[in-house]
């Protein structure tokens, strides 16, 4: 299975190195919902930078499955990395016109395949979740295939937006899996209100692996404000990123 895909293969072993050098402590829930075969979308939580590759490890060390994750466009433009991601299977997802990725998507579900999608469609500073896209129940419904909860609680302390964490820092750290039941939508309900059920879903699951955390956050950077970290709230979070928004369109026209 690994000879076919040798860039795939080369990047789990690269991943599962780091992650090995780093001594990362993973503590699965929930691993039985991660299907062994058959097309799924895995709904994953946004904090860090490395949270896709965690839960490609997660899945590979279960079943040797390969997951593809729907990429910004802007990152396949990249030379190397654009080739690399490629070879991987990934799809692009053009932001001004994602009709063509979400057909590409929704062929890659019905044929059988794991896609990634982050929801949140970028890292959410405050550590909670945020409002989600509702792309995720759309494409499921229409590849009628089902959609799985995936919170991940640690793996933002390794790298996340404005901070990078030193080598010490990151070192040891427990990183936390939740992985919830599938669900199967009808794609004759309406995506916005299945879309806010996910994020209550995701979030609650969130809870719990903060709740369970073997280190205390008080007054961390990493720990969300309402548990006493000192991570923006969700409120002055979005106020930030609206002011990167609006600089980096300054910068573009």
């Amino acid at each position: 299975m690994g000879m076919g895909e040798p860039i795939y293969t080369a990047a789990i072993g690269i991943g599962r190195a780091l992650f090995a050098t780093l001594r990362l402590k993973p503590k699965v829930t929930g691993l039985r919902n991660l299907p062994d075969t058959g097309g799924a979308v895995l709904a994953i939580t946004h904090f860090g930078y490395l949270d896709f590759a965690l839960v490609e490890w997660m899945l590979w060390h279960k079943n040797r499955r390969r997951l593809r994750f729907l990429v910004k466009q802007s990152v396949f433009k990249q030379p190397v990395t654009g080739a690399v991601l490629r070879s991987m299977g990934h799809i692009a997802v053009d932001m001004t016109a994602g009709a063509a990725a979400y057909a590409q998507a929704v062929a890659s579900l019905r044929s059988g395949n794991v896609l990634g999608v982050l929801p949140e469609g970028g890292v959410n500073a405050s550590f909670t979740v945020r409002a989600l896209k509702t792309g995720t129940v759309r494409m499921a419904a229409e590849a009628g295939v089902p959609v799985i909860p995936v919170a991940v609680w640690g793996g933002h302390r390794l790298l996340t937006k404005n901070i990078k964490p030193s080598l010490r820092e990151a070192y040891g750290t427990p990183v936390s899996f939740a992985v919830g039941e599938p669900i199967r939508y009808d794609p004759s309900g309406d995506p916005r209100e299945l879309t806010l059920e996910l994020h209550d879903t995701l979030q609650r699951l969130i809870d719990g692996l903060q709740a369970d955390y073997p280190v205390d956050g008080a007054g961390q950077w990493w720990q969300s404000a309402h548990l006493g970290g000192t991570a923006p709230t969700p409120e002055e979070a979005a106020v930030a990123e609206a002011e990167r928004r609006r600089r980096r369109e300054a910068r573009e026209m």
